[in-house]
Formats: structure tokens, C-alpha cells, sequence
């Protein structure tokens, strides 16, 4: 019997990342180790070790991909502050161990820098076409409060229910003028 083909790298990469992403999702990233992983695949670890130096390299690449997948959901819905208010806070509910991933692991992703990878570039453009002004600051005010209510909803740390009070008052707040 002849051995299988091997992937190509891209490929590889493909079927890590996602596999990653679902056990992320079902089970916690606490359940994510190359071991398991490599298991999960039928692969050994050295395979895995080629597509990702590292368990975090894998994180880090779950995380652009979380970006580029938030940067997609802004951009398929209206460009008005609200509806992408609303959008973000729905894509980080529906993904949470992404969304984690994103912003709550470590990380050695670069923000806010030259070498910003161009997934979280293109999420930070569409937040600010919602938010514009000179430099962008009004962007990044509008982008930690929707990371506050995510991360706050998410760890339960909110009364429940007020999720659409929570959202019209940030609303009100980053968009009305004389509300600052």
C-alpha cells in the first residue's frame, strides 16, 4: 500500500486552524494541545510542528483568523455605528473561544503598529468607516467599548437582559454630539 499524499502547507495549516477552532469552541482552548490535535488528524506532531512552531503560533493564527472573520460580518451589514455596533457584539457571542483568542490569550500579535498583520488592520478600518474622525481615536474608544460589553457579557459579569439597553446608551454615548 503506498503512502498517503501529504497536504500542501496552506492545506495543512487549513485543516489545523479549524479543527483548533471547533475544539476551541466545544471544549475550551484549555483542550486544545498539539497532541490532541495531532490525534484528532491522524498525524504525528512533527506534522502539526510544521505548519505551527508553536501552540501559541496556532492561537495567534485562529486569532487572525477571527479577525478577518469579524472584518467580514462588519462589512456584510450596514456602515452605520449601530449596525455594527450590533454585529460585533453578536460575532463575539456567537465565537466566544475565538473571540478570546482575539483578545483575552496571550498573544504575539502586534496591534496598533507598522507591522499590524492586515486581518486585524482590515477589522480595525471597517469599525472605523462606522467611527470616523482624524486619527482613528474615536475608532478605538467605539472598539473598547464593544470589547467591554463582550468581554463583560461573555464572563457573565452583566445583568442579563439589558444587553439592547447596554447597546443604545454606547450608542448614544459615541454617536450623539454634546453626549462626551
Amino acid at each position: 500500500m503506498s503512502p498517503r499524499p501529504a497536504p500542501d502547507l496552506k492545506q495543512r495549516r487549513d485543516q489545523v486552524i479549524e479543527l483548533a477552532r471547533a475544539l476551541a469552541e466545544s471544549k475550551g482552548w484549555g483542550a486544545v494541545t498539539m497532541r490532541r490535535l495531532a490525534g484528532d488528524l491522524g498525524v504525528t506532531q512533527p506534522v502539526l510542528y510544521s505548519a505551527f512552531a508553536s501552540r501559541q503560533a496556532l492561537v495567534d493564527a485562529v486569532a487572525l483568523e477571527g479577525f478577518a472573520d469579524l472584518a467580514a460580518a462588519l462589512a456584510a451589514v450596514d456602515p452605520s455605528p449601530r449596525a455594527r455596533m450590533r454585529a460585533y457584539l453578536d460575532h463575539a457571542a456567537a465565537h466566544p473561544r475565538v473571540y478570546e483568542a482575539m483578545f483575552s490569550l496571550p498573544s504575539g500579535l502586534p496591534f496598533a503598529a507598522d507591522d499590524t498583520p492586515a486581518p486585524l488592520r482590515r477589522a480595525f478600518s471597517v469599525i472605523r468607516e462606522a467611527f470616523p474622525d482624524a486619527d482613528g481615536t474615536r475608532a478605538e474608544v467605539a472598539w473598547s467599548v464593544l470589547h467591554g460589553l463582550a468581554t463583560l457579557h461573555a464572563g457573565g459579569r452583566l445583568r442579563e437582559g439589558q444587553v439592547q439597553a447596554r447597546l443604545d446608551l454606547a450608542h448614544r454615548l459615541l454617536t450623539e454630539p454634546g453626549a462626551d
